[in-house]
This record gives structure tokens, C-alpha cells and sequence, in this order.
């Protein structure tokens, strides 16, 4: 281990000085909008400081550069402290702080990556760990770099299950690189928090989580350097760092008191910050510059396609989910920066595909959603990998405030959701995605995909790969024929016509597991005499409403469509948007009670979308 160097006595002064502007500039700012959070940045003031100006290495030419260090927001209300970090960077003027939550401003009320500065958005507490991780996970197995991740976390946050199994996740792979800060400065919003100033409970239980938990003094500047020289030194675990902080400290009258969260100071600012004024004697930026990373970071191509076409036989039956797992290890043979993060269902979601051949490019998430998330999100930032996160498409409901996130973040990661709709079968209700349609349309930027064979399968996975923003693809757990030959090309928003004549009556619309029942349904009413018009959507998100409009005027105005999953949210509603201002007839079969545990087939005839159901749907259509 190194020999620890203190500060010297200047530097201690220049970084307390640094500490006070940021708790001034926090009180400022918040006052300029009158609105924000003034005290919980004062808690993290001297922890900014030695991080920015004593510890981190990075440029502000390039704060994202894939070589620097990482630093994540986890309490991100107390973004004032943070914006105002920077500014003594030099990386913008300190005026600038000024505009904090205004509408022409990027400086907002959270932190979000429209600044070059950060890497996701937090806000939405218990997250942030989980994104470190992710990046901390990509830096020392992928790029096997030098650069450190940093997470700064409320005690409030702390009471997340996220967090914790953030933490397990970090000590399980040993991720040395990785050190956690939690300010345990007492206060919630409102009320004390469930520990108060326990510091040594939160030791224990960091340190029976793996971690190597240090106890310091939040606002002594030689306490804070140690602790993060400690952790630099340390191999083989994560760093906790339990920083006993005060809210709202050096605020007079102010510091540790109730009834102080997201307020500005407004008039009680002069006498608040009485002491604090007189000890600032630079009015510039910091006269400090941070150490440069070193250039130890590969540089990567996020360029991929497919290594092979799709190779089916036939009439071969596959599961898209099983068309996943190729399409995948496809993927990955082709660009070594395709990972994906699964939850404990890889023999399930096939991802195992990608583990067995190219184990590092695999992340074994555990039973662990909202992490499992956090960590795809991280692992995509600043553009490091190509990140896949695979599981029931049911469980993935667990961790959508984390996806939600995902997209105010900006981030690419591609989610692929497996055992959807009643079509599952025996598992029953518990196990049936019937809401994941709606959930990922209302993502914002999201693309949906949702393929009925393997081969638009395969394509829709590399085409996902390619998108930017969130995608998620939905597969199904039966095994159905291939509707498409290998070379068939898919399209983003394109449609496919399946099946059509010079003479059809009605237009039906099926994905999945309801494709093949409507096709099922179309044979059956053409040997009676009537023709019907099959469409494909193959994306839900963005959904073709020329191609749709196309065909249902082709039809008299005659639609059904059919899908394997809840009406509210599902290919129906979208379905009804694309084509608004068109005259129908429409018959919607969708899942409208809760279901009950049974073989595939039966469930899909008792809810109301197998074949039989889709011919009588169209013959009342007929004879409306």
C-alpha cells in the first residue's frame, strides 16, 4: 500500500474555501428561482471539494471522456452543490449557476445528461449506486481501465432495496474501482431518518454487505482525503465512505434544523450565510485543476450487425425468445462490446447463448431487477458498450421507474422482455406480461418491437442494437413456424402484409403468438369462402399508420385486431391512434379478465384470441 501524503495546510484552506463558494453559490442560485434544495447541498460541500479538487482525475476539455473518472448525483436534488462544483472547474462561469431551473436553461432542477457533465439523470432516489456499478463493472472487466467510479448517496435514499442490492452486486465482483458516499446528514424530508446519525449501524451493515466501510467527518477535509486515499489502496472490495454530515451546516440558525428540505433561504439568506461570505477570499474560480486521467481506455466501435443471416428450415418451429439468444451470440461475434445483463433467467431468455461463448460479455445480474437495470443504464453510458437487458417480460415491471429513468437519461439500452401473454401457460397470472406493451409505449423515445418468428426476430434484435434510446422487444415463449423467409427485411415503423387478395372483406391485425392465430382464423374463413387481409406490425412503437390505413381502406373500414396482453396500452390503443379519423368497424380481442393457469392453447381460446375466436370476431363484423 501507498503511504498516505495529507494536504498540506494551503491546500486544506483553498479546499475549505471551495466547499463555503459552493454552499454560497447553492444558497444563490437556489434564491434566484426560488426554489430547490440549499441545505442538502450544504452537506456535501467539503465532499465535493476534496473529490473535484483533490481526488478525481479528469478534464474539463472532455468531462465525459471515456478515460476520466465517474462521478454520480445519487441524491440528485442537491444538483445546486454539484452545478456549482463545476463552475469553480472553470468548466462554465459561475453566473451561469444563476439560472438553475429556468426554462431556457440546462441546468435543471435535476441533473440530466443534456449537461456534458453527467452521465444519467437522478432525482428519482436509490438509483445512482446501481448506475455506478454498471460503469465501475465496464471499466474493470471491459476496458480494464484505471478510471474510478464515484456515487454520492442521501442516508434518506439509503433506506432503498435498490441500493442494497446495488451493494451486493458491487462486493460480489469485487468492484475495487467503485466507491460509494453515503451523507448521512440525519435529516429527511420530513422527518429524521430511520438511523439518524447511526454511523456505526451503517458501518456494520456495509461491512457485512462486503464493502470496505470507513466512518469520517463529512465536513474535515483531512478526514475526506484519507478515506478516498484508503479506498484507492484497497483491492479486492468496493469503498463505503459514511460521511457524518450536518444539513443545511455553516447555515446559521439554520444547520441541522427541521422543516428546511427544498426550501430556499430567501430572507433569512444574510444572516444565514453571515459567517460564510467573510471566509471566501477568491471570487474567481478554484485555484486548483485536477489531475489528468491517464489515457489507459481502448477506444471502441459500436458498429454491429448480424454475423450471419437468420438460417432457418422450412416449417421449423422456434420461440422468438430462443431467436433472442441467437440473434444475440450473433451480435456479439461481431462486436465484442455487446453485453447483456440478465436476471437469473438466462436458460430462459437464452442469453446463455452470449455466456457460454463469450462469458465477459455477459453480466449475471441475479434476482435483482431494479439493479440489473441500474447497471445496464451505467454499463451504456458514455457509449462503452452495446448493452442488452434480458428477462420475463413481467418482472421487468419491477424496475420501470428505473427505465423511466433510463430514458431521461438518454440512454441506449435495449431491453428484451421473454414469457409474455397468456400463451405461457401453466405458469398462470403471476408469470403472464399483459401490461409491458403499454409500460415500454410510454417510455419516452422508446422503440417497441414485437416479432412473430424467428427471423423478423433476429432482425428486430439488430435492429435494436442499432437504435438509439430505449428499445424493447417482446418474444414469446411457444414455439411457432417461421411466416417469413431468411432474406425478409424488416423496417423500423413498417408493417407487414402477410396475407391478402384482390377480394378481402376485413383487415386483421395480430404479433406474436395472435400472428399465427390469424392466420390460423384466415385459412379457416378462406376455405368458407371469405377473405381477410393479415397484418404484421412488427413495431408497436413507432406503428406504420400508412401501411395500416392502407389496409383498412382496402377492407370497407373492417378491423380487427387481436393480441395477447391487456387492452389498456396494448396493440389495439395503438392501433386506434395510427388510424384516428378512419371510418371502422372494429372488434378489439384482447385479455380482459385476469387469467388463470392452464395449457396455452385452452388459456388462448378462454380469453378470446386463439383462431376460432378471430373467425367469429370477423363473421359479426360481416353481419353487423
Amino acid at each position: 500500500m501507498d503511504l498516505y501524503h495529507a494536504p498540506d495546510a494551503q491546500r486544506v484552506e483553498l479546499l475549505k474555501e471551495i466547499a463555503n463558494k459552493i454552499r454560497v453559490i447553492s444558497v444563490d442560485s437556489t434564491n434566484a428561482c426560488k426554489s430547490g434544495h440549499p441545505t442538502s447541498s450544504a452537506s456535501i460541500a467539503e465532499i465535493l471539494s476534496v473529490l473535484f479538487f483533490n481526488v478525481m482525475r479528469y478534464s474539463t476539455s472532455a468531462p465525459r471522456a471515456p478515460n476520466a473518472d465517474r462521478f454520480i448525483l445519487s441524491k440528485g436534488h442537491a444538483c445546486p452543490a454539484l452545478y456549482a462544483a463545476w463552475s469553480q472547474t472553470g468548466l462554465f462561469p459561475e453566473s451561469d449557476c444563476m439560472t438553475l431551473r429556468k426554462i431556457d436553461s440546462d441546468l435543471e432542477g435535476h441533473p440530466t445528461p443534456r449537461l456534458n457533465f453527467i452521465d444519467a439523470a437522478t432525482g428519482s432516489l436509490g438509483q445512482g449506486l446501481s448506475i455506478a456499478a454498471g460503469m465501475a463493472y465496464v471499466g474493470k472487466y471491459l476496458d480494464k481501465s484505471s478510471f474510478r467510479t464515484y456515487c454520492l448517496l442521501g442516508d434518506g435514499e439509503a433506506a432503498e432495496g435498490s441500493v442494497w442490492e446495488a451493494l451486493h452486486f458491487g462486493s460480489h465482483y469485487k468492484l475495487d474501482n467503485l466507491v460509494a458516499i453515503f451523507d448521512i446528514n440525519r435529516l429527511g424530508q420530513s422527518e429524521v431518518t430511520s438511523l439518524g446519525h447511526d454511523t456505526e449501524t451503517y458501518r456494520k451493515r456495509l461491512d457485512a454487505f462486503g464493502w470496505n466501510a470507513i466512518v469520517v467527518d463529512g465536513h474535515d477535509i483531512n478526514e475526506l482525503d484519507k478515506a478516498f486515499f484508503s479506498a484507492s489502496n484497497t483491492e479486492g472490495k468496493p469503498t463505503a465512505i459514511i460521511a457524518k454530515t450536518l444539513k443545511g451546516s455553516g447555515f446559521v440558525g439554520i444547520e441541522d434544523q427541521m422543516n428546511w428540505h427544498g426550501k430556499p433561504l430567501g430572507a433569512k439568506t444574510d444572516e444565514a450565510l453571515s459567517r460564510l461570505r467573510d471566509l471566501i477570499k477568491n471570487n474567481g474560480p478554484a485555484r486548483i485543476s485536477p489531475e489528468s486521467p491517464p489515457d489507459d481506455c481502448p477506444e471502441v466501435s459500436l458498429a454491429v450487425k448480424l454475423s450471419e443471416p437468420p438460417s432457418y428450415k422450412e416449417g421449423e418451429k422456434v420461440a422468438t425468445r430462443k431467436a433472442f439468444g441467437t440473434a444475440l451470440l450473433k451480435l456479439g461475434r461481431n462486436n465484442n462490446r455487446v453485453i447483456n445483463v440478465d436476471g437469473d433467467v438466462k436458460n430462459s431468455t437464452f442469453s446463455i447463448d452470449l455466456e457460454n461463448e463469450f462469458p465477459n460479455q455477459f453480466i449475471q445480474g441475479f434476482i435483482a431487477e431494479q439493479n440489473m437495470v441500474g447497471v445496464a443504464i451505467g454499463a451504456a453510458a458514455r457509449d462503452r458498450t452495446i448493452a442488452f437487458c434480458s428477462s420475463f417480460a413481467c418482472f421487468l415491471s419491477r424496475a420501470f421507474d428505473q427505465i423511466r429513468m433510463g430514458a431521461i437519461s438518454f440512454t441506449n439500452v435495449n431491453f428484451v422482455g421473454s414469457h409474455v401473454g397468456v400463451s405461457i401457460g401453466e405458469d398462470g397470472p403471476s408469470q403472464m406480461a399483459l401490461e409491458d406493451l403499454g409500460m415500454f409505449r410510454a417510455v419516452a423515445n422508446s422503440t417497441v418491437f414485437y416479432p412473430s418468428d424467428a427471423v423478423s426476430a433476429e432482425r428486430a434484435i439488430e435492429l435494436a442494437a442499432n437504435t438509439k434510446g430505449i428499445t424493447f422487444t417482446r418474444t414469446s415463449r411457444p414455439a411457432t413456424v417461421n411466416v417469413y423467409p431468411n432474406d425478409e427485411s424488416f423496417e423500423i415503423g413498417k408493417c407487414k402484409v402477410v396475407r391478402s387478395s384482390g377480394d378481402d372483406k376485413v383487415t386483421v391485425v395480430g404479433a406474436g403468438v395472435t400472428l399465427h392465430e390469424a392466420l390460423a382464423a384466415a385459412d379457416e374463413l378462406a376455405a368458407g369462402g371469405v377473405n381477410v387481409r393479415v397484418i404484421d406490425p412488427f413495431t408497436i412503437k413507432p406503428i406504420d399508420s400508412d401501411g395500416l390505413k392502407s389496409a383498412i381502406r382496402a377492407t370497407g373500414g373492417k378491423l380487427v385486431v387481436v393480441e395477447d396482453h391487456y387492452p389498456e396500452g396494448g396493440i389495439g390503443e395503438a392501433v386506434l391512434a395510427a388510424v384516428a379519423g378512419e371510418k371502422l368497424v372494429f372488434k378489439h380481442l384482447a385479455i380482459r379478465e385476469l387469467p388463470h393457469s392452464g395449457p396455452s392453447a385452452a388459456l388462448m381460446d378462454k380469453y378470446g384470441i386463439s383462431a376460432k375466436c378471430i373467425s367469429k370476431a370477423v363473421q359479426q363484423i360481416l353481419s353487423a
